[in-house]
């Protein structure tokens, strides 16, 4: 009979099966008859808050970021000065994505989590403060290195729940980020017309990064232990064994296989104990310990066999950077449309992007959880709908295209992820997706130069470059599809030890 043990922070209870109670009384049970029914649940209240810390992340970011370029200017830079200072947050981006995603699997979720957001405040109120623009790019050095904040959610929450159920939880995840991005800039443009209004805005965006740091601190962690308890009861073959045992083994697998992220076994044990203790924390080891462990995930993910998949990444970001980088413009020259008209197309499309995200899992399911196959449909429909944007007679086809493209961009986000986090394994998630938002960094440097050189030929220059990458993308993904799936294959038919 198993014996319940009651704690401070948690209680973890297994649940038997009553027909089975006479032989568990006995000491003996039946593993035909007698099993553990308590069936493994996601820790839906932690996934929810990771919901709202994304909604929340997103929402004070974009009040900031249509400000950015008018406070520069308005600080006296020159345009090439203004370029640069733009650019110094992508190239930070660009080197510190793999670095702190890596750090968040060595030290856990948690604290790098706090770290990140705490940083990022400091930057934002001190961007509040800068009246100058040596001052403003100071302020802009904590944002870059540290505003990982999503990729390290995105990272919990692959943590969290089964790889079935992973797209569903990113695509609620993406789709209340996108939201909170979408209603941002109105509450930035209302606090700008205020005296000091960018000032201000600095400031509410700190606070909402403090508040989103209190919240991540208040998170039910306790629910991170009991989801791998009670996924460990249910793979367990020999039920004789103690609560004691299967706790204590529990917490050696969790801290040896990261399938959730705790800083270390030593801290799961004093959480379970009574409270965290400052001590135990794996994110006060020697530094240089960190960094080897961060240099051997990094070069772990280095030498594998990703390439491919991080290929068809950076193309088609750099495809959907081109669609967008001269959508106003285009629009002018094309159709004679006005700035108005033309932002509330790409509010528009924003929405049906945001809403997308809710029909991912739907979509996923549909096909069998099939990411791959997904992901080559939905690039190849983001390739056609590229193309029937820059041939668009009217403006009616270019409506139609935005409407379809929102939704082909959003699943195939997230079957990238999807695919690189099943590719790597979840024992790296935060590494690859920080190499996956280095990616996307190249692309954001490169999309801006390719447009330019491309609008020297035509309006529809850029688009007409974003199909023939898609195009690019389109053939990879047919050529190294069959050897995905066949890897799947071999890994589903492995058995379990």
């Amino acid at each position: 009979m198993f014996r319940q043990e009651q704690h401070s922070n948690a209680v973890h209870r297994f649940r038997i099966d009553c027909r089975c109670a006479s032989v568990c009384q006995c000491g003996r049970m039946n593993n035909s008859k007698c099993a553990i029914t308590h069936k493994r649940r996601r820790p839906t209240r932690i996934i929810r808050c990771i919901y709202v810390v994304g909604f929340m992340d997103l929402f004070g970011v974009s009040m900031i970021i249509p400000l950015l370029s008018h406070h520069v200017k308005s600080l006296g830079a020159s345009p090439t000065v203004a370029g640069i200072v733009g650019s110094t947050y992508g190239v930070l981006q660009l080197f510190s994505s793999t670095v702190v995603g890596s750090w968040s699997d060595v030290v856990g979720r948690r604290y790098s989590l706090l770290t990140c957001l705490l940083l990022s405040a400091f930057g934002y109120s001190l961007q509040g403060l800068s009246t100058s623009i040596s001052l403003f790019v100071l302020a802009r050095i904590p944002v870059g290195l540290f505003k990982h904040s999503l990729s390290i959610c995105r990272a919990l929450l692959s943590d969290l729940v089964s790889e079935k159920e992973r797209p569903l939880v990113m695509g609620h995840f993406n789709a209340a980020s996108s939201v909170g991005f979408i209603l941002g800039p109105v509450v930035g443009g209302y606090l700008t017309e205020h005296e000091g209004g960018f000032y201000l805005s600095s400031f509410v965006c700190a606070a909402i990064f403090l508040l989103n740091a209190g919240l991540v601190w208040m998170l039910p962690w306790s629910e991170t232990l009991n989801h791998c308890v009670d996924a460990n009861a249910n793979s367990k073959t020999k039920p004789s064994k103690s609560y004691n045992e299967i706790k204590n083994s529990v917490q050696q697998n969790c801290s040896d296989k990261n399938h959730i992220r705790h800083p270390n076994a030593s801290a799961v044990r004093s959480q379970t104990n009574g409270g965290w203790g400052w001590r135990d924390m794996s994110v006060v080891q020697p530094a240089w310990r960190q960094l080897t462990s961060v240099w051997i995930q990094i070069r772990m993910v280095a030498s594998s066999d990703m390439w491919d998949v991080f290929l068809v990444h950076l193309l088609m970001a750099v495809s959907i950077m081109l669609y967008y980088s001269n959508f106003s413009l285009a629009m002018e020259e094309r159709f004679q449309l006005k700035p108005k008209v033309t932002g509330y197309l790409i509010s528009y499309s924003s929405m049906l992007g945001a809403l997308a995200g809710c029909f991912v899992g739907p979509v996923t399911h549909l096909y069998g959880n099939n990411m791959s196959a997904l992901l080559l449909h939905s690039t190849a429909l983001t390739c056609t709908l590229i193309f029937l944007y820059a041939t668009a007679p009217n403006v009616w086809q270019v409506l139609l295209t935005s409407t379809f493209f929102a939704i082909s961009t959003t699943i195939g986000r997230t079957c990238i992820t999807d695919l690189e986090l099943q590719r790597g394994g979840a024992q790296a998630s935060g590494t690859l997706i920080g190499v996956g938002q280095s990616v996307t960094a190249v692309g954001r440097v490169l999309a801006p130069l390719l447009s330019c050189l491309a609008q020297e030929v035509s309006p529809c220059g850029p688009p007409s470059l974003g199909v023939v990458l898609g195009l690019v993308a389109v053939g990879l993904l047919f050529v190294r599809t069959p050897k995905w799936d066949s890897k799947t294959k071999v890994k589903d038919k492995s058995p379990k030890q």
